[in-house]
């Protein structure tokens, strides 16, 4: 049961339609992009504030726009490393880029 609202970003086009998922199809979104994420879990995430994906509320419920989950699905998704040391390294390399350091 997706759902298409207008959006409310004033940078979107005018007249555009921003499809939203329920948690439950956010979820089998995710699990097609090879994260698992069961329904509990994302709920977990959003009440915890533990870096699950974006979401909008419409009333009380949930609804996660598309464009936004694909985002954040593939920002969980790193480079191929060979060890957990390289994957520290760039994690750090990353942190100062994106801190303005190099």
């Amino acid at each position: 049961m997706s759902l298409q609202i207008d959006p409310v970003e004033p940078d979107t086009q005018q007249g555009a339609r921003e499809e939203l998922l329920t948690r439950a199809e956010a979820s089998a979104f995710l699990e097609a992009r090879g994260i698992r994420m069961k329904v509990t879990t994302l709920a977990r995430a959003y009440s915890t504030g533990s870096g699950g994906p974006p979401c909008r509320h419409i009333r009380n419920k949930p609804y996660y726009p598309k464009a936004l989950l694909a985002a954040w699905a593939e920002a969980q998704i790193t480079a191929p490393v060979s060890s957990s040391s390289e994957r520290q390294r760039l994690r750090r390399e990353a942190r100062r880029r994106e801190a303005g350091h190099g």
